[in-house]
């Protein structure tokens, strides 16, 4: 019989495949989409940020609430590791200025040939337009095939790897939700992540502006701030900051219906600073000249500074409305149009080795967890990581069935 039967072929199933068949496992995959690893491929048209460069303790801090979880999985399988096995494959990797660690080719396309190689060489087999429907009560995987038929499937082992549920159009359905809830399994639900937020703009501000960048701006939100980019968009805001604050933005809302946002143009500046550099002697210059002039404020800034109100004309006032420009965001976006989703399985229901303890010889990675991350690398290493620790906790499962040591 086959050894393991994985189901989903993104990062961390085409993973755990690569880690089982290297120790010389029987591995099968299949995918419900015509083709493997479609967001993966997605993701890459931005230059495929693989992890980063950052110090661990540092790096595993940006989980947040999944902090506890996650540690121990990327302990053994940290950023250099998934660097090396990059290297292994014949694609080599860089630094960024910003600290993020990226192919050399800036694609994703090389590096998941270069992966389907190896697993052919393994003798992996990869199944296409197979969706996964259900478990029957012998373990065996149900599935619907592209020609409109079923099949049932048998492996000693099963990895789910069905990914959560943004972009469904490249695959991530959760579709699976509800057959493992019918199974007992708790499903935390999904929310959107590292998406946009919906703001109730002027007209002048949207017809003018939208699309504009607001670069090297301060971002806070509660008790959290960032520096960073975003872009200010027809509907709301968007960009790296507010990704990264994303989920704090989210929880609010959840809490109190809207979530109050200080926009700091001029984060490099005090106020006091500011104020200083307002009471310069304005002349003739109309006010939105002399900022213009003295502070370099561009149209999209100046527009900014006008959205709550006329701007004052006290200059400790005006320098204050810089620093803290209020922005009320009324929702994210649609799961469809988020990078990533918040939910999954409730991690209570695994067992140490990504096993669900109700269902033995069934193991679950990657996005289809109950975790998060930000943009910037910590999404692929957690889904790298995930793939390997269950494929570890699959080796020693299948060593206790050759045994007769399994439940």
């Amino acid at each position: 019989m086959l050894d393991v039967l994985v189901i989903g072929a993104g990062p961390a199933g085409l993973f755990a495949a690569d880690h089982l068949s290297t120790r010389g496992h029987s591995v099968t995959i299949i995918d419900q989409m015509a083709s493997p690893a479609r967001k993966f491929l997605m993701a890459g048209r931005g230059g495929l940020n693989l992890t980063h460069s950052e110090d661990l303790p540092t790096f595993l801090s940006r989980y947040r609430e999944a902090e506890r979880f996650l540690t121990p999985l990327i302990n053994a399988f940290p950023p250099p590791a998934l660097t090396n096995w990059c290297h292994d494959l014949g694609q080599e990797t860089f630094v960024g200025s910003s600290g993020r660690v990226f192919p050399k080719t800036m694609k994703a396309s090389p590096l998941l040939r270069a992966l389907l190689l190896r697993l052919q060489a393994n003798r992996v087999q990869l199944r296409v337009r197979y969706r996964f429907t259900g478990l029957d009560d012998n373990g065996s995987v149900l599935v619907e095939t592209g020609n409109g038929g079923s099949e049932t499937l048998s492996a000693r082992t099963v990895l789910l790897a069905l990914g959560g549920a943004s972009w469904p159009k490249l695959g991530a359905t959760a579709t699976w939700s509800p057959v493992l809830e019918e199974r007992g399994i708790t499903v935390t639900p999904f929310q959107p992540a590292n998406c946009r937020f919906l703001v109730s703009w002027s007209p002048f501000l949207t017809e003018r502006f939208s699309g504009s960048p607001l670069k090297r701006i301060g971002i806070s939100v509660g008790d959290r701030s960032i520096l960073g980019e975003a872009i200010l968009s027809a509907r709301g805001l968007e960009g790296g900051a507010i990704y990264a604050l994303s989920a704090d933005i989210r929880e609010i809302i959840n809490r109190e219906g809207s979530a109050s946002l200080l926009l700091d143009l001029r984060p490099a500046m005090s106020a006091s600073d500011l104020a200083a550099k307002l009471s310069r002697p304005r002349g003739k210059q109309s006010q939105s000249t002399f900022l213009k002039k003295t502070l370099k404020l561009n149209a999209v800034e100046l527009a900014l500074l006008r959205e709550s109100g006329p701007l004052p004309g006290d200059t400790d006032l005006l320098a204050k409305r810089i620093k803290s420009i209020p922005v009320t965001c009324l929702s994210p976006y649609p799961m469809d149009r988020a990078i990533s989703s918040a939910g999954g399985i409730a991690l209570e229901e695994l067992d140490p080795d990504l096993m669900l303890r109700k269902m033995p010889g069934v193991f679950a990675a990657g996005e289809m967890l109950d975790w998060e991350a930000p943009t910037g690398g910590y999404l692929l290493q957690a889904c790298f990581a995930t793939g390997r620790h269950a494929a570890e906790g699959i080796v020693r499962y299948l060593d206790k069935l050759t045994k007769g040591e399994a439940g």
